[in-house]
């Protein structure tokens, strides 16, 4: 679906992370490996998230957002 604009529990805007977090992610894909949760655990603290409930936003979010717009 798509990503909530803000944190569920604190209220904290967390929409625009969520792009820069999954470009990092993608990057390191692209060098044909998955990231380490080392280097998951950076990009989140180079994005400032430092609360757990704002990176489960962003961790356990799926993108689905392109596989229901041919049902609608």
């Amino acid at each position: 679906m798509i990503i909530p604009v803000r944190c569920f529990s604190c209220g904290k805007v967390i929409g625009s992370d969520y792009k820069k977090f999954s470009e990092k992610v993608q990057k390191i894909r692209n060098e044909g490996r998955e990231p380490k949760p080392e280097e998951i655990q950076k990009i989140l603290d180079d994005l400032h998230l430092t609360r757990y409930c704002c990176r489960r936003m962003i961790i356990s979010h799926i993108d689905l957002i392109d596989e229901i717009i041919p049902f609608s």
